[in-house]
């Protein structure tokens, strides 16, 4: 693996740096270690400020090392919330696809996205904060993953209210959408050293999610 190391070699060139990452494993840890860094740097000082360079010398690789797993930095900056959506996603697919009343699938499933996003608050964080600086095609590759959550997470509230299990006087898109809308909120105020645990607040989420949802009162607390 062709890495810049300190005080020794300079940098390779990008073809050789290519040639050799390319016969690299699946599991090299390069991808991995130029995500963190990215993470970190993009944190401390912001997306716009964060230059290419940067994040190659902080995580100790060649561009052409990077070059060869991300085209650009919008790609790094998309990839740190993408991976986080893919994890999610596969976890909702599970539930979906489980059996058992709907009810307690969406309690699965809206706790979950809850633990999750909170065990990867930095990588959402940083990602929504500068979504805007993406350019349009990332952007709309970006929201169409995240499309793809929603309404798998939508059809299993739909799937209550064709049932009678949820309340059908709010439409179930306006549940996901304010569902969500308070899930996105937690990075302003969520903090590791506080009383309840990511667990307990994913609790208390879905339990309003259902609430709201619980025929002949739900409407009311959506807004109904």
């Amino acid at each position: 693996m062709a890495v810049r190391t300190r005080g020794g070699r300079g940098e390779q060139s990008a073809a050789s740096d290519t040639a050799l990452l390319a016969a690299a494993p699946p599991e090299s840890p390069v991808p991995r270690r130029l995500l963190a860094v990215a993470t970190r740097l993009f944190a401390d000082k912001g997306f716009d400020r964060t230059s290419v360079q940067e994040i190659v010398a902080a995580a100790e690789v060649t561009k052409g090392a990077m070059y060869h797993y991300f085209d650009s930095k919008d790609d790094l900056l998309a990839e740190i919330y993408a991976r986080v959506l893919r994890m999610q996603m596969q976890r909702l697919e599970a539930v979906a696809a489980e059996g058992g009343p709907v009810r307690e699938r969406v309690r699965r499933a809206a706790a979950d996205v809850v633990v999750t996003t909170i065990a990867n608050l930095d990588d959402a964080t940083i990602f929504f904060r500068s979504l805007h600086q993406l350019s349009e095609d990332k952007q709309r590759e970006v929201r169409a993953e995240r499309r793809r959550y929603h309404e798998l997470f939508r059809s299993l509230v739909t799937e209550g209210q064709e049932q009678g299990v949820f309340t059908d006087r709010v439409p179930a898109d306006i549940v996901v959408d304010f569902y969500f809308g308070s899930v996105h909120h937690l990075s302003t105020w969520y903090r590791p050293d506080g009383e309840l645990t990511a667990e307990e607040i994913g609790g208390h989420y879905a339990t309003l999610l259902l609430d709201a949802l619980r025929p002949g009162g739900g409407a009311a607390a959506m807004g109904g």
